[in-house]
């Protein structure tokens, strides 16, 4: 991230919030404060990062470049 105040920081975690907000706390209610952090817990490693392209695999999801490097490797060996 880049010095305090800048726009494209604020930008960048406004959207992750956002993203949060809609696909975990305004789909259910929680009872108490650890079934809220499993539920962020779970949704950033289930769903965020395993399913968002990102360019630095070639715009792959993580699941999508780990299947093609296991495959290119099997080959190889």
């Amino acid at each position: 991230m880049g010095r305090v105040g800048a726009a494209g920081d604020n930008a960048a975690i406004e959207s992750i919030f956002s993203l949060l907000q809609k696909n975990v706390l305004n789909r259910r209610s929680r009872a108490t404060h650890e079934e809220l952090s499993i539920g962020i817990i779970t949704w950033i490693e289930r769903t965020y990062h395993r399913r968002r392209r990102q360019d630095r695999l070639g715009r792959l999801t993580p699941v999508e470049f780990e299947t093609m490097m296991t495959n290119t490797l099997a080959r190889a060996a």
